[in-house]
């Protein structure tokens, strides 16, 4: 019975496919072992493609609600710069800080505009510069085209970002040198007002006596 079976199978695989059955199994087997490796590299890339959208997902966590940090310098503003995952990432435009970290993709390292992290970059937003020089909030000497610009970028961080705080303006000390000399100098003055004072009077009616005592002079003469 099975012999008759095999027999009916080889005269059916050489009248359906026109393969010797030698050949007609090789041809599967090879088949078979094609589908395996495929299925074995595919399999891997899944496995590959799913542990990367895991590990996406664990870094998107829901951001944190921004934290107000008030008034800071531009040295404290250089911390929050995206180098530290933990911290916020903030940048400034005209003083006025914004938490940008929901565009992290854009602001944190490796971003097209990491740069401007942490720093006050009004200048660099408003010539649209990436150079090391304009990373600056000093707005002096902008044309109006620029100020413009400037402008709508302002207004896309209001819209679009939460204000934080602001940054500190730093005053010029005064030294005590400084003090001294300005305090010596008004000294001098007001000493050199008082002797003008004190010698206008003594001079004056010293010229008056004499004016007067001439006319007697002249007529005792």
């Amino acid at each position: 019975m099975a012999l008759q079976l095999w027999e009916t199978l080889k005269e059916a695989i050489t009248a359906y496919t026109g393969l010797s059955p030698a050949t007609f199994f090789t041809v599967l087997a090879l088949l078979w072992a094609v589908y395996y490796v495929a299925t074995g590299l595919f399999g891997s890339s899944d496995d590959h493609i799913h542990q990367r959208s895991m590990a996406f997902e664990e870094q998107m966590e829901p951001l944190p609600p921004p934290v107000q940090l008030g008034e800071i310098t531009e040295e404290e503003l250089k911390q929050y710069d995206g180098s530290d995952s933990k911290k916020p990432l903030l940048m400034a435009i005209k003083g006025q800080i914004y938490d940008v970290s929901q565009s992290r993709m854009f602001y944190g390292p490796g971003g097209p505009y990491a740069l401007f992290a942490g720093k006050d970059a009004s200048r660099a937003l408003a010539k649209m510069s990436f150079e090391e020089k304009d990373l600056t909030g000093d707005i002096s000497g902008l044309g109006p085209f620029e100020l413009d610009a400037l402008q709508d970028w302002e207004y896309k961080f209001m819209s679009k970002y939460v204000k934080v705080g602001s940054i500190k303006k730093t005053t010029v000390p005064v030294t005590e040198g400084d003090a001294s000399g300005e305090a010596s100098g008004a000294a001098e003055t007001d000493t050199k007002q008082t002797e003008q004072t004190e010698d206008g009077p003594s001079q004056t009616p010293v010229t008056e006596s004499e004016e007067k005592s001439s006319p007697a002079d002249t007529k005792e003469e």
